[in-house]
């Protein structure tokens, strides 16, 4: 499911999200392809792109503020930016 993301940092970011089952203090959710979202020009950018080349990440979910469903434009520019 696509989701966009307020992480504790105050970063935003868009991803398809998978809940894990895993033991206690170990990350729990399944980032794949996630986007940082630029609140400034609402651009899409690759999450650590600059770390890393992987497009799967681990979170813990106690680093999410909150998810919420993303707006359609949103939604629209990610799921063009994924198919490429």
């Amino acid at each position: 499911m696509i989701k966009l993301l307020l992480l504790t940092n105050n970063q935003i970011l868009i991803s398809n999200i998978e809940e894990v089952g895993v033991d206690i203090g170990e990350p729990d959710c399944k980032l794949i392809k996630p986007f940082l979202v630029n609140q400034s020009n609402e651009t899409l950018s690759p999450w650590l792109i600059d770390f890393s080349g992987q497009d799967t990440f681990m979170i813990s979910s106690d680093k999410i503020i909150t998810i919420a469903e993303p707006s359609e434009k949103l939604l629209k520019k990610y799921e063009d930016l994924i198919k490429e």
